[in-house]
């Protein structure tokens, strides 16, 4: 394993669970006040780590290490989860969709801090613009690992934020179909897509769809970001 690899692993990770946790904490916490407090009572609502490692490790642990060694050391996939109560939902289609988008939101507003942040530390001259990274640490040392961290930050929120949205089993875009649909179009959708092969069959149409909306998306996110700082 090269050096770099090794520097960088751990900040991957670290960006990967922090983001991910946010991501599962805001379901819960908007679950809860709308209602259903499953998650809440499994010890969700937290963005404290250990809880949803306790559920999803395979998912937050094992996949990513898995992924992240795979790509030598360029990206990083897993998931987390936040349960709640199926007939919640449909009594509440409407709560059960602001559930949903509360998790991509999570990731966009991160990706907002991380970005501003960027603008703070460049702004003040700890960090410049990088050709591999957004940004880097303009003296090294040890604001360069919170210059990768703040870079990878604001491109995974992008990426999960958008990923989750869209509109397939068992992807948050799905349930968020329950804000646009009259309701009870939305729960017979609801009854046809809870077949565990609909999710797998999404799964599989949501990584078809990655390049096609996720990277376009990710590339005016990163030159939005930059437009300012180019004039």
């Amino acid at each position: 394993m090269s050096s770099n690899f090794l520097a960088l692993a751990p900040i991957w990770y670290v960006a990967f669970l922090f983001s991910t946790v946010c991501h599962e904490a805001a379901h819960a916490l908007v679950a809860k006040w709308g209602g259903d407090p499953t998650a809440y009572a499994g010890g969700q609502v937290t963005i404290d780590p250990i809880p949803h490692l306790k559920r999803e490790p395979f998912g937050l642990i094992v996949i990513p290490i898995i992924t992240l060694l795979a790509s030598g050391g360029g990206s990083m996939f897993g998931w987390g989860s936040a349960p709640f109560d199926p007939f919640w939902q449909i009594r509440y289609p409407r709560r059960a969709a602001l559930m949903a988008l509360a998790g991509p939101i999570a990731n966009f507003l991160l990706a907002i801090v991380a970005a501003c942040l960027m603008y703070i530390g460049l702004s003040s001259g700890y960090f410049e613009l990088s050709v591999t990274a957004l940004v880097s640490a303009s003296d090294g040392g040890m604001l360069e690992g919170v210059a990768q961290l703040l870079s990878i930050l604001f491109t995974l929120n992008i990426i999960l934020g958008v990923f989750n949205l869209i509109p397939v089993p068992p992807l948050d875009g799905y349930s968020v179909l329950g804000l646009f649909l009259p309701e009870q179009t939305f729960l017979k959708f609801l009854e046809v897509v809870r077949n565990p092969a609909f999710s797998l069959f999404g799964v599989l149409i949501a990584y078809q769809l990655f390049p096609v909306l996720v990277y376009p998306i990710l590339t005016f996110a990163v030159r939005l970001f930059l437009s300012p700082l180019l004039g």
